[in-house]
């Protein structure tokens, strides 16, 4: 797949991970995208028991025409999905592991 591609595809599979609201209080689900910096998020902010919700459930960047995964609090496999959209492992680099581990996964260092 070409990366100049990538921004379109991780947004699109946030998109579709965004239709999902959550089934508790009075959350408001939001995308988030950075689309001159390729930074892409979702988030759930609302109120739940009368506390206040706001939290980054996935946040996903391109750099450098890699597919950064910096955080991901769901049981969602976005290596999957996006290696099944065509990205190459050597395209994905699990940004929430250190770097000096990274090496020990079937994905890129950096």
């Amino acid at each position: 797949m070409d990366p100049k591609r990538y921004p379109q595809l991780v947004q699109d599979i946030l998109t579709g991970h965004a239709q999902t609201k959550p089934s508790y209080g009075e959350i408001e689900v939001q995308t988030i995208f950075d689309i001159i910096n390729h930074r892409y998020q979702i988030l759930h902010i609302g109120w739940h028991h009368k506390r206040w919700v706001h939290h980054c459930l996935m946040h996903l960047d391109v750099r450098n025409d890699k597919v950064w995964i910096l955080h991901n609090t769901t049981e969602h496999e976005l290596t999957d999905e996006l290696i099944e959209a065509g990205v190459p492992k050597t395209d994905i680099v699990l940004g929430f592991c250190p770097e000096e581990l990274r090496s020990y996964t079937e994905f890129a260092v950096k």
